[in-house]
């Protein structure tokens, strides 16, 4: 029988326990979404191909993005939690927008000169409808994770390859840890080790200050590959937005 005291007790300790209980969304239709990323070649570059056809025909994607979109971000705890999050719903307003305009041949054919996909409204997140670029800029990059670059997927070839499953707090270094070194043994679009230099994608151009705080560029590539000879690295990769899809 609990007395005043002991019931006192197991309540404030199922508030703590309950506090500290990861609250991340139900990943379960997203999941069902990955199932259609399969290893494959396209423009002579390996790379996880997505089928968006198949996606389009089936109501998995609706269902992640009302996951997603209803989910409210402050029942998240701590960053781990928060840019799992973040990435796995970029990832699928970054889905949705090819989805949603089906067929195109590149996610850029979605804006144009004066309005670019990325600064399109790509769907709600948090009560606020937000782009591609917002959840880039606004909310990711200021965690200060630079691995968030081979992780976000903006539906091209060149682009870090699509995990076939969510990130999650609990494996998210572990994800990232793979990603980008996957990303990096990649010659089609990671890195090519050519002649007297290493020619790296040009994601290490664009977002190179967001590497400085772990020694710069170079410093991340090494610790990823440390097989890699003492050569000038190039951020010099073409890069291919042609979609990412299977077909």
């Amino acid at each position: 029988m609990f007395n005043s005291k002991s019931l006192a007790l197991f309540i404030s300790l199922f508030v703590m326990t309950g506090n500290t209980l990861a609250e991340e969304p139900d990943w379960s239709d997203y999941r069902a979404v990955l199932t259609h990323v399969k290893p494959g070649i396209k423009n002579g570059v390996k790379l996880s191909l997505v089928d968006y056809p198949t996606i389009k025909a089936d109501n998995h994607l609706d269902k992640a993005y009302q996951t997603v979109s209803t989910f409210d971000p402050k029942q998240l705890h701590g960053r781990d939690e928060q840019l799992a999050f973040y990435i796995n719903a970029y990832n699928i307003l970054a889905l949705k927008t090819v989805v949603d305009h089906w067929p195109v041949d590149s996610i850029k054919d979605v804006g144009s000169l004066l309005s670019t996909v990325w600064n399109k409204p790509a769907g709600e997140l948090g009560g606020k409808i937000l782009s591609l670029g917002e959840v880039e800029h606004k909310i990711l990059r200021p965690m200060g994770e630079p691995r968030i670059h081979l992780a976000i997927v903006c539906a091209s070839v060149s682009c870090p390859d699509l995990r076939d499953e969510p990130y999650t707090a609990v494996k998210l270094s572990a994800q990232l840890d793979e990603q980008s070194k996957r990303f990096l043994e990649n010659s089609g679009k990671g890195l090519i080790i050519d002649k007297n230099r290493i020619r790296v994608s040009q994601i290490f151009d664009w977002f190179e200050k967001d590497f400085s705080a772990g020694g710069g560029v170079a410093a991340f590539i090494k610790h990823y590959r440390p097989d890699l000879p003492d050569l000038k690295i190039k951020t010099d990769i073409d890069y291919d937005w042609s979609v990412n899809s299977s077909r």
